[in-house]
This record gives C-alpha cells, sequence and structure tokens, in this order.
C-alpha cells in the first residue's frame, strides 16, 4: 500500500456511504492521531485500539443524526498525497467552508487542526479536509 492515510479515509467514508455503526482499520500512530482529532471534533462518536498478535487496528464507532440518520461526515478529501506534498505556512491556512469543517495538518507540534495551527502560529503539511 503506498498511501496509508488515503486508505484510512477512504475506508471512513466507504462505511459512512454504506450506513455501517463500525469500521476498522490497521493501525498506526498517524492513523491514531486522525482519529483522536476526528473525535475530539465530534465526527465519530467514539473509538478503540484494539492490540492484536499480526497487527493493531482501530475499531472506530460512526456518528449519525439520530433522527434523520444523516452521516456526521459529509465530505473528507485527502489533501497532500505521497506524489504531491502540500505544505503551507500559517499565512497560507485553508479555512474549509469558511470555519465551519476542518483541516487537519501534520506540524512539527504532531496532528493539529487549522485553527490550532493558527493559534500555535506553525505551519506544515495538509493532510485532509473534513466537513
Amino acid at each position: 500500500m503506498t498511501d496509508p492515510i488515503s486508505d484510512f479515509l477512504t475506508r471512513v467514508r466507504n462505511a459512512y456511504l454504506a450506513g455501517h455503526k463500525v469500521v476498522e482499520i490497521p493501525s498506526s500512530k498517524m492513523k491514531l492521531e486522525l482519529t483522536r482529532i476526528l473525535h475530539e471534533k465530534g465526527y465519530i462518536l467514539s473509538y478503540r485500539l484494539i492490540e492484536g498478535t499480526p497487527s493493531n487496528t482501530i475499531k472506530i464507532a460512526l456518528k449519525y443524526h439520530p433522527e434523520t440518520k444523516k452521516a456526521a461526515i459529509k465530505k473528507i478529501v485527502r489533501v497532500s498525497s505521497p506524489g504531491l506534498r502540500q505544505y503551507v505556512g500559517v499565512d497560507q491556512m485553508p479555512r474549509v467552508l469558511n470555519g465551519l469543517g476542518i483541516a487537519v495538518i501534520s506540524t512539527s507540534k504532531g496532528m493539529i487542526t487549522d485553527k490550532e495551527a493558527r493559534e500555535m502560529n506553525i505551519g506544515g503539511e495538509v493532510i485532509c479536509y473534513v466537513y
């Protein structure tokens, strides 16, 4: 697999489109941080790291609106890819849907959202947009 983060985003997107309640994803430090951010911002219900012998997996409980059954994530888009990395400074930090969505940025301080990066005055690699 050449792009594990893209695979992570695709699995989450497909699970939402299929109406699944839970999705399992092979674990890595970057995927775990991305999952933590999605949980903190309210895009997923919960997550758990399941330790296994061959490899660890992340079990994610997806979030839907209780009455309308609409998914919490409308769109999740990969921005930077292994073939074309997208780096931004603090002055070019993207705003997703004028602040309603989030951009996940990989910085020297770890993975954070665009809002946190502006507050900390640091730039980095734009991983994905979520709204």
